[in-house]
């Protein structure tokens, strides 16, 4: 499969610390790739030198083979590569349909167009019912039709992040970055946004997730790239990561990966 996504030999440094220690990967379209570690690997920074948000020390990523040094965020985006954010960043007054609705009118404008123009030339209201249609099928996609005329800030925090979600689709990438995208769902709310990735993917977007449910993250992802301390310490399927001494390490702590091997073990000879 070809590379939509390649992480190269990327460094972040801020003054004397090393947030990200060369930083390489790549990401192939129509995966679903899981980027884990414990607190303060250096995930949030990685997104973020990858969209646009912060420049690297050192290194390059390119997406579908253009390099995004030095491109701005909306640049980015406009290239198909999409992300959305740790926390919420609803409207709170205003409905979840005319938040879709803002984020659409936002993006058009990005886009170059000029509302002026297009009222003399007759097409703005062509291009509203176009919107609007748009805006409800995203709220469809993510599940949120029932919801949509009601208050984004009266919606629970895990459906805010859906809104988000709505958004960052509405751009029409060919890869979504999603940034703990379940945190603050309960249970039943992380399946249904389990199947959501899965129907992502099958529109033909390829995914990047950093997440902390490891039992979501194991269910969901193709591979797993999994960092510690600011560097690369694993890659792999699932069932490779979930065994891998130095994973087991980075979460559980020094000495915790002999003693799953030891238990293992015994569990063979019992």
């Amino acid at each position: 499969m070809s590379a939509i996504l390649s992480v190269e030999h990327v460094g972040v440094r801020f003054g004397g610390l090393v947030a990200i220690a060369d930083l390489h990967f790549d990401v192939h379209a129509g995966e679903i790739v899981s980027l884990i570690g414990p607190n303060g690997a250096g995930k949030t920074t990685a997104f973020n030198v990858m969209t646009g948000f912060l420049k690297p020390s050192q290194g390059d990523v390119r997406f579908r083979g253009t390099s995004l040094r030095g491109l701005a965020p909306h640049a980015i985006t406009r290239l198909g590569l999409a992300r959305t954010f740790q926390r919420t960043s609803v409207f709170p007054d205003d409905t979840v349909f005319d938040n879709v609705m803002i984020g659409l009118h936002q993006m058009g404008a990005a886009a170059g167009r000029v509302p002026g123009l297009d009222a003399l030339l007759g097409r703005a209201a062509a291009a509203e019912r176009a919107a609007r249609a748009r805006a409800e099928a995203l709220l469809d996609w993510v599940g949120l039709s029932a919801r949509a005329y009601e208050k984004a800030g009266a919606l629970a925090y895990g459906e805010q992040r859906l809104v988000g979600v709505a958004l960052a689709l509405a751009t029409e990438p060919a890869m979504l970055l999603l940034d703990e995208p379940v945190s603050g769902m309960n249970a039943s709310e992380t399946r249904v946004f389990v199947r959501l990735i899965r129907q992502i993917r099958e529109r033909g977007v390829t995914v990047l997730l950093v997440e902390h449910d490891m039992p979501m993250v194991m269910e969901v992802s193709d591979r797993i790239v999994v960092l510690n301390y600011g560097r690369l310490i694993a890659e792999g399927p699932p069932d490779r990561i979930r065994s891998d001494p130095a994973v087991i390490e980075a979460y559980l702590g020094q000495g915790s990966a002999a003693r799953q091997a030891a238990a293992a073990q015994e569990a063979v000879h019992a």
